[in-house]
């Protein structure tokens, strides 16, 4: 999977989870600000990249992972 098919697909579903205009999700915005996540939802967030792509994001690595682009990367490096 090449990083812009990961791009494509992490885009469409955080859209449709977070319900937000795709657009908004952009390499530099900031995740927890577009998605306005909260406990629950960052959760979800998880939850999402652990079923999709088989990376478990550690409580640890998540202050780490404040853009798009952080979370994408992370992705690419980690997926299974």
């Amino acid at each position: 999977m090449t990083r812009e098919e990961i791009i494509a697909e992490i885009n469409a579903e955080l859209a449709e989870e977070f319900e937000i205009d795709e657009a908004a999700i952009t390499p530099d915005a900031p995740i927890y600000q577009t998605l306005e996540l909260d406990s629950l939802s960052l959760v979800d967030l998880i939850g999402i990249v652990q079923t999709k792509y088989g990376v478990l994001i550690s409580k640890a690595e998540l202050p780490n992972i404040k853009t798009f682009a952080q979370l994408y990367d992370y992705i690419e490096q980690h997926k299974k």
